[in-house]
């Protein structure tokens, strides 16, 4: 599965909430699935379901711990603000979860990235990085955040911090939040006022009561 085919997944809710999902056979008879199945609200092909499903159903990738890093890392990345949601109320965590099964590449790369982490924390902090304050998390966000400006020992935290950021924003920019948060309207119907006053007079026609009230509409 290609990573629009995953942004698509997370969009149609199905990482979220999983529920009786009924199909059809050959024959249209509809049958009922596992009351566990995830449940889509797009029409999905049958081998792209069956792939889904088995993501769906894989064990966590991530601990509770990790989990916990990750929408703090997530939150810090796209926080709440007056106009949406923060990166955890758009579900980017578990987007992430969902994604490290889908493209395993991202493995080793978000495991051992959160590793670092908290060794770092642990050194300079003497605890793990869900465990410092807001203030100590931002002072090492500001360390790996910017890589032309980072120092040659955060390079590893550099890395992991610009996956972070791409599946952060990969995850929000395509939830419900994430679209209205930048306005985006997507196929909407024009509306059209119909043909000048002025052309009409000139050419000496006129719409009739029935195109008025069925083919034109005005704006007052």
């Amino acid at each position: 599965m290609d990573r629009r085919k995953s942004l698509k997944l997370i969009v149609t809710g199905a990482v979220a909430a999983p529920a009786v999902l009924t199909g059809c056979k050959t024959n249209d008879k509809k049958t009922e699935a596992a009351a566990d199945d995830p449940k889509f609200t797009l029409d999905r092909n049958p081998d792209e379901l069956k792939y889904e499903k088995k993501l769906l159903a894989e064990e966590k990738f991530f601990t509770e711990h990790e989990m916990a890093t990750i929408t703090i890392l997530a939150d810090i990345i796209i926080p709440k603000d007056e106009i949406s949601g923060s990166a955890s109320d758009a579900k980017v965590p578990e987007f992430i979860e969902f994604i490290v099964h889908d493209m395993p590449n991202h493995q080793v790369p978000m495991k051992g990235g959160l590793r670092w982490l908290d060794m770092y924390c642990l050194k300079t902090y003497e605890q793990s990085f869900v465990d410092c304050t807001n203030l100590q998390q931002i002072e090492l966000i500001d360390q790996i955040a910017y890589p032309k400006k980072a120092k040659p020992a955060m390079s590893q935290g550099v890395k992991f911090f610009s996956l972070m950021r791409d599946l952060t924003a990969s995850g929000f920019y395509t939830s419900a939040i994430g679209v209205k948060d930048i306005g985006y309207a997507g196929n909407t119907p024009t509306q059209w006022n119909g043909v000048p006053e002025e052309v009409l007079q000139q050419y000496k026609l006129a719409y009739t009561e029935k195109e008025l009230n069925e083919c034109v509409s005005f704006n007052k």
